[in-house]
């Protein structure tokens, strides 16, 4: 009888300790949700404006009224990788900075693509999340001489971009998530041309 009383005390006293490490174990979780690193593989199918060397062939002269030779889209696989920060005041809504870098070739020439973007994102906070988002910013391309001499290369050229784009994101671990797949539409104006561009990307979500 004297053990149990002696006991009870004890029992009183852990009460108080086992609610404030629950609260701090939920206000850990919710902190965690604050912000999210996201870095993974991104394919982009590119549109790559191109110069065509007319019927003459390069370094012969021009007749007159032919005009200037014309640039035509040639599509391109690009491969490489997406970075993304996300801050979250709310847990529906978040701001994101995205930026990816997209490689390959084209008529055996080197081609990069980087896009840096910022905008809104909304996601449901759940196990399974998915999320849609507006991108605005830039663009920049750069081209090497091709090798194939029907065309010739129109060197670097910048743009504003615009991207919006759909997602999933899987819930592995409290504060890891795998990004299934996040798909965007891109859209940019380089060498004085419209690119409508798709682009694939998945990897992993850190969550702090």
């Amino acid at each position: 009888m004297l053990r149990a009383m002696s006991l009870r005390p004890l029992v009183f006293l852990k009460l108080p300790v086992l609610s404030f490490l629950v609260a701090g174990v939920a206000v850990s979780a919710k902190a965690q949700d604050k912000v999210e690193l996201f870095g993974g593989y991104s394919y982009l199918r590119a549109s790559v404006q191109v110069g065509q060397f007319g019927p003459l062939g390069p370094g012969t002269p021009c007749p007159p009224n032919c005009g200037t030779p014309p640039t035509i889209p040639q599509q391109a696989n690009l491969n490489a990788w997406e970075l993304s920060l996300q801050y979250k005041p709310i847990p529906f809504l978040g701001a994101v900075a995205d930026f990816g870098g997209n490689y390959g070739t084209l008529d055996g020439a080197r081609t990069r693509v980087h896009t840096f973007l910022v905008g809104p994102q909304v996601s449901l906070p759940a196990k399974v999340s998915p999320f849609a988002h507006i991108l605005v910013g830039g663009a920049r391309e750069s081209q090497d001489t091709p090798t194939n001499f029907a065309f010739f290369t129109l060197g670097t050229s910048t743009s504003v971009a615009a991207a919006a784009g759909v997602g999933v994101d899987f819930k592995v671990l409290p504060f890891v998530s795998v990004r299934l797949f996040q798909i965007d539409y891109v859209r940019t104006r380089l060498h004085a041309a419209t690119q409508n561009q798709p682009r694939v990307s998945d990897g992993v979500v850190f969550h702090f």
